[in-house]
């Protein structure tokens, strides 16, 4: 059973180029771009949970790494981590979202982000100048 309090994105930078993937659900984000990720499972660590549902999402293997902003509160009482994941293995594949895309700075800023990633657009930025 998920632990609907917390929720974990990941933000996963290749080459100078962070990854983002864009919504299919629910309609109210549909068609938005978002640092991928999803819900804390009972007894699951933050970590433990970016990183599977990394591979359950998008195919891919990571390295959990430090956290990124501050937290972000979501509707319902929840709350929203970002990390840092460096890219092990895999190549993006769409098994819950209708495309993905890796973006520098510019195009970081100009994307229809999900409102509570935006939180962490300009550290995200720094990142990638």
């Amino acid at each position: 059973m998920r632990d609907a309090r917390e929720v974990v994105a990941g933000a996963v930078v290749r080459q100078g180029h962070l990854l983002l993937a864009r919504r299919t659900w629910p309609v109210a984000l549909a068609g938005r771009w978002e640092l991928p990720g999803g819900g804390v499972d009972e007894g699951e660590t933050p970590v433990a949970a970016l990183a599977r549902e990394l591979e359950e999402e998008l195919g891919l293997t990571v390295r959990v790494d430090e956290q990124l902003g501050a937290d972000v509160g979501l509707p319902g009482g929840r709350v929203l981590r970002a990390r840092w994941a460096e890219l092990v293995e895999g190549e993006p594949q769409l098994r819950e979202h209708s495309a993905v895309r890796w973006v520098d700075a510019h195009g970081l800023v100009s994307a229809d982000l999900v409102p509570a990633d935006r939180a962490w657009t300009a550290e995200l930025a720094a990142r990638l100048a």
